[in-house]
């Protein structure tokens, strides 16, 4: 496993001789063997730790323990640190080997796998690690191929093979490839072995559509280009065996170089945790000093008068020194500022909400019996906080599956749903699909709905006709027959499957093919078509044609393309058709179909023999052949005849536009990356409702330069920027530049924007000298896509938006090509679809349909940040409560270090008596039900933010803390002062003010807890009453006689607890300190509820409000019964919709109207309720009453 790992000088070029491992290791290539393990045995254990104490948290325990092992200063045990320590660094370490013994697993079932290595003349099995650069090796049907290979000959005709590339870019539809003709021969194994050719071409790199070299052999050289290549993670399909040449193995595969590194993911929490941790550490370092200095000066002016019976400790010698160790004492006693419990807590917390995820049977999919699963449980409050999402689109946002929808043929619309009088149908009234009984080929899955097209076909119309001959002729898909009449297409896209499917049904089956042969049955008869020459698509062309020879001897161009190309290459007599046809295009984009356009030619015999001639010439030229094939292929398709068009529906998951819509009123923007051309990612866009109509512009950039990327970026923004001054004056554009958030003058722009750019352009606006341009014109629009990318182009995007943006990305996918993508991310979502589970493994969430990420984020994600925050804010506070007496209490100790509590108290406070009630809060609590969550959107905002819990909000707490421990001790200390017993004894002694304090705090935080619950369950007032009865028996028992006859070393103060709180004036003391402590934080709750609520407290007094209405709408209609027998037209027969507007589901509440009802200062919810309270007994049961109220709401 060693060779996996080395490192070389990087290549300018790559030189591989065949079949000579001599020669080829002479350059030290990378062997076939891959790594993505982190660990092994012997670097576990240094690696594991040196990451875990990168945690300022651990490294801080590390150094208390480190402490606590020195006797002179330690007043508490070093167990109470080193146990709790090694706990969650055990617990962490596990998990992590774990993670990476899989890892290790995956790369081992990968590494070992078994590939045919031809070795001396002879085909031998060797382990995919064992392969080397310059290896032949043999490829058959269905299998993976184990490295990048120069395709060198192949069982099909013409060395032509097939291939799925899934896990390169999440296509799941077949690729051809084809080797160069002078290897294409070479088909048995005694052949290959005397190849001698020797490669030249460019290093190892990630781009995985380019491809550049040149084979040398037998004094020729010969161009290569990618359609020449079979890249490692691709599938060979369709062809019964192959050979390919080793160019790049192992780590220098395309796929590997497009695979990003693991990284440790972090929360925003997580990261502020650590600051706070070092901001505390200061302030315990500062209380230190204090006391330190107070404990030199007290020891130095009085404590030398009590050295005859208080003498100093051994070893010490001046007042000087007593202080220096009294500081490390007091760092010893007030570290519990910030415990470790503290951190096994958030674990606990973390795991909880997981399984809540993994529990949500709204998240489960019945059709592929696949539940969402959490696969890390350190994210879960980030899903609260997400601001960018990058999304791929096929099999993500689609299905991935085609449907013939629509078509135009003559000048006539097809496809329009009718109902039985021939109009159009309305929408819910869609009758029986035609019936396709007729025809024994055709594909008992395809629907189509307007029987009228159907009809033309079978009255002979020969417009149609010449329609659906074009669609069973004009493609490269492949047709297997496995029995009589039961035809399988196997299509390189799935576009193409759909389009010659529609033309099976209607009676233009394609059959078979040949290299020269297509076979089609045109309404039952065979006819074969002699095929002269495949003009094939690529992205610069954007159209496909094929030239055939009917049996006639006719010979005929068809051509299928994009409108915006094929309609300027029609012959100027077609004009009117041409018009509309295009105002039916426009009619099927408007509705999110994949629209081409579709046109023949005929060809005279002489011209297609001279042109053909001049296609063989280029087809053989050395240099600039793709150029002089693109000229000869322009030449002929022009002047063609328009025969109509087509409309496909790319068919969205279910959801997905209802889910952009709601997380785009979230405040989330939504970008899609995706490996798939500019046509179809920008149909898609319109069909999920990204991209719409009403959008001021879409802007296109398409530049093939730096200049020219530049120069469409700057014009993009000067369009926004004179759109948002010609506006400016305008209210959104003043209230949009006074965000907080606002990082640049663009994002403030008045208007709706869409970026398109493609993979070519991106490469260059990714560059360091313009990647700020891009993102600052991308973030000013409200929807961004780009097409044809790269696996690593998308994971350069997503480090893009996380370098400058500093917000919480979350990446989704669902192919091998989204890995690096969603590894960058902050969050990573896996699809569990049709293209493997790649992406799943590599993700931080799984579930398998894109509409669940509303759920996910919405509702659990927004749920998990509250529930941290408040658990964050209220530890904070219940620890700074806590440990802040033994502060106060130095100053009346002579700052000696003494604890006002006893050991098992501080021992106890964070393990039993305070942990459970605190995370119960953190696992169940919710303030708004998840209906609510979804119904209002906005909702989300706060942890995009950052609001619940930030510095701000920390000190808030703090000094809530501390406000409590003063008051926690003082109070106690001023009362115990003059207090006596009830038989006139002094009552104030050490113990008894121990646990006077102690009583005093379990119920404040108790009754703290009580006041920041939201949502009560029977396990919250279990733990927190629980709580408090397990302080008492505790208590009670540590002060009994039977603990102090098996202990009496340790339990010395028999009927302390007792005697202490059988006292009414302790009582008393305990009642007034908890009514002082809470009162301030109930009073300022309320007044902030009352003048300035926020959203969620807007949206749960809406749903008080919905509450009351259905139980006076109920009283309503009894009380109507009875007093009168007339009915209205408005009320009679049947329930009407009132109830259904009023709840607001048909009618969303909008987030603007509720946050402006939120920030009303002169009508407070409050004092609403209280008016309808004061009205209620007077109205509750008429019905004008119950219509007054709600006008009035």
């Amino acid at each position: 496993m060693e060779r996996c790992a080395a490192r070389r000088a990087p290549e300018e070029e790559r030189r591989v001789r065949a079949n000579a491992r001599e020669y080829n290791e002479k350059f030290q290539y990378a062997s076939n063997c891959i790594k993505t393990s982190k660990y092994n045995i012997v670097t576990f254990l240094p690696v594991n730790l040196f990451e875990q104490f990168q945690e300022v948290a651990n490294t801080y325990f590390l150094f208390l323990l480190i402490l606590q092992l020195i006797p002179q200063i330690s007043s508490l045990s070093w167990f109470t640190t080193i146990v709790p320590l090694v706990l969650v660094l055990t617990i962490t370490a596990v998990k992590d080997a774990t993670d990476d013994y899989f890892r290790h697993k995956s790369d081992n079932q990968v590494n070992n796998r078994q590939s045919q290595v031809l070795i001396s003349g002879v085909l031998r099995q060797e382990q995919w690690m064992n392969v080397r650069v310059g290896d032949i090796i043999k490829l058959e049907n269905n299998q993976f191929v184990a490295a990048d290979l120069l395709l060198l000959s192949s069982s099909e005709p013409h060395g032509l093979c097939y291939i799925e590339t899934a896990e390169l870019d999440g296509e799941t539809n077949m690729k051809v490839r084809q080797a160069i003709p002078v290897t294409s021969e070479l088909g048995d194994t005694s052949k290959l072995a005397l190849f001698d050719g020797e490669v030249i071409c460019e290093p190892p790199n990630n781009k995985l559509d380019k491809f550049g070299g040149t084979l040398y052999w037998k004094e020729n050289k010969y161009p290569l280009s990618n359609q020449n290549m079979l890249l490692r993670g691709c599938v060979l399909r369709n062809t019964e065996w192959c050979f390919g040449l080793v160019i790049f193995a192992g780590p220098d595969t395309k796929l590997m170089q497009n695979s990003g590194r693991t990284k440790f993911k972090r929360t925003s929490i997580d990261r502020l945790m650590n600051t706070l941790v070092l901001w505390i550490f200061g302030f315990l370092v500062c209380m230190g000093v204090i006391l330190a200095i107070g404990n030199a000066i007290w020891e130095h002016e009085v404590g030398v008068c009590f050295q005859i019976y208080l003498p100093w400790d051994e070893g010490v010698h001046s007042a000087f020194f007593s202080g220096f160790l009294s500081f490390w004492s007091y760092i010893i006693i007030l570290n519990t500022v910030v415990p470790i419990s503290l951190y096994v807590s958030v674990e606990v917390i973390r795991l909880g909400h997981s399984y809540f995820i993994n529990w949500d049977k709204k998240m489960y999919c019945a059709k592929r019996r696949t539940p969402a699963e959490a696969r890390t449980t350190t994210l879960n409050e980030e899903l609260g906080q997400v601001e960018y999402i990058f999304s791929d689109k096929t099999g993500t946002l689609t299905q991935n599956i085609m449907v013939f929808s629509k078509c135009s043929v003559n000048g006539h619309s097809y496809g329009d749903v009718q109902d039985v009088l021939g109009h159009k149908a309305e929408l819910g009234e869609r009758p029986e699909p035609v019936d396709f009984s007729f025809n024994p080929l055709a594909d008992p899955r395809f629907q189509f709905w307007d029987p009228s097209l159907l009809e033309a076909v079978k009255l002979g119309d020969p417009h149609v006709h010449e329609f659906f001959r074009l669609l069973s002729l004009c493609h490269t898909v492949m047709s297997e027959e496995k029995s009589e009449g039961e035809l399988f297409y196997k299509a390189q896209s799935p576009d193409e499957g759909a389009l010659v499917t529609a033309a099976r049904n209607f009676g233009f089956v394609f059959r078979s093919r040949t290299p020269k042969t297509i076979t089609v049955h045109e309404l039952g008869r065979a006819i074969t078509y002699q095929l002269l020459a495949i003009l094939d698509f690529n992205n610069i062309r954007k159209r496909m044609s094929v030239i055939v020879r009917s049996p006639e001897g006719k010979i005929r161009l068809y051509c299928k393309g994009a409108d915006t190309i094929l309609l300027e290459r029609l012959h100027p007599t077609n004009q009117d058709l041409t018009n509309v046809t295009t105002d039916h295009l426009n009619e099927y984009a408007g509705e999110g179909l994949r629209t081409l356009v579709l046109a023949y030619k005929d060809l005279e015999e002489s011209y297609y023999e001279d042109w053909s001639e001049r296609l063989h010439r280029a087809s053989g030229a050395p240099e600039a052949r793709e150029d002089r094939l693109a000229r000869l292929y322009d030449e002929v398709e022009h002047d063609m005849m328009l025969l109509g068009a087509t409309a496909i529906e790319d068919k969205l998951q279910q959801g997905v536009p209802e889910t952009i819509a709601i997380l785009t009123l979230a405040n989330i923007k939504i970008w899609v990356l995706t490996g798939d051309k500019q046509e179809t990612a920008v149909n898609i866009g319109y069909s999920c409702k990204m991209l719409t109509d009403d959008m001021t512009e879409v802007f296109v950039i398409t530049g093939h330069t730096v200049l020219e990327v530049r120069e469409e970026l700057r014009k993009a923004r000067e369009k926004m920027m004179d759109a948002s001054r010609s506006m400016g004056n305008g209210f959104s554009y003043q209230e949009k530049l006074s965000s907080t958030k606002l990082t640049s003058v663009l994002e403030a722009i008045a208007g709706e924007y869409a970026l398109v750019i493609n993979g070519h352009s991106l490469a260059h606006a990714l560059e360091a000298d313009m990647e700020v341009e891009f993102l600052e014109t991308a973030c000013a629009c409200k929807a961004v896509i780009c097409c044809r990318v790269t696996p690593l182009q998308k994971a350069q995007v997503v480090e893009l938006v996380k370098k400058y943006k500093k917000a919480v990305t979350l990446a989704i996918g669902d192919g091998a090509n989204d890995v690096s993508m969603i590894k960058t991310a902050h969050i990573g979502v896996g699809i569990s679809g049709q293209e493997g589970i790649q992406a799943v493994l590599a993700s931080d969430y799984s579930f398998s349909q894109f509409k669940f990420l509303q759920r996910l984020l919405l509702v659990h994600g927004r749920w998990s940040y509250l529930r941290m925050c408040k658990f964050l804010c209220y530890f904070f506070y219940k620890n700074f409560a806590f440990t802040m007496v033994h502060f106060w209490f130095g100053f009346f100790c002579g700052f000696s270090a003494q604890t006002v509590y006893d050991q098992y108290f501080i021992t106890l406070y964070n393990i039993v008596y305070t942990s459970l009630p605190v995370l119960a809060m953190g696992v169940f609590d919710q303030d708004v039900p998840e209906q609510r969550s979804m119904e209002y959107p906005k909702l989300y905002e706060p942890g995009q933010l950052n609001l619940l819990f930030n510095k701000r909000e920390f000190f808030i707490c703090i000094a809530q803390g501390i406000y409590t421990s003063v008051l926690m001790f003082f109070i106690p200390y001023g009362v115990f002062a003059d207090a006596t017993r009830d038989d006139g004894a002094q009552l104030a002694d050490y113990q008894s003010f121990a646990v006077t304090v102690a009583t005093s705090l379990v119920i404040v935080v108790s009754v703290q807890i009580g006041l920041d619950t939201g949502f009560w369950t029977a396990i919250n007032h279990f733990f927190i009453w629980g709580s408090l009865a397990a302080y008492f028996a505790i208590l009670f028992a540590m002060h009994s006689d039977g603990l102090f006859q098996m202990f009496p070393n340790q339990f010395r103060f028999v009927g302390n607890a007792q005697n202490t709180l059988a006292q009414p004036t302790v009582w008393l003391t305990i009642a007034l300190t908890t009514v002082v402590c809470v009162m301030p934080v109930v009073a300022f709750r309320f007044l902030k509820l009352d003048l300035k609520p926020e959203l969620s407290d807007t949206v749960r007094y809406t749903q008080l409000v919905r509450k009351k209405q259905k139980t006076q709408h109920r009283c309503m209609r009894r009380v109507g019964r009875v007093g009168s027998r007339r009915s209205g037209y408005a009320f009679s027969h049947q329930e009407g919709f009132g109830e259904l507007i009023m709840s607001g589901k048909n009618m969303r509440l909008s987030s603007l109207a509720l946050s402006g009802f939120a920030a009303r200062p002169s009508a407070s919810w409050i004092e609403t309720l209280r008016k309808k309270k004061g009205g209620e007994g007077s109205t509750a049961c008429s019905p004008s009453g119950a219509a007054d109220k709600t006008l009035k709401v």
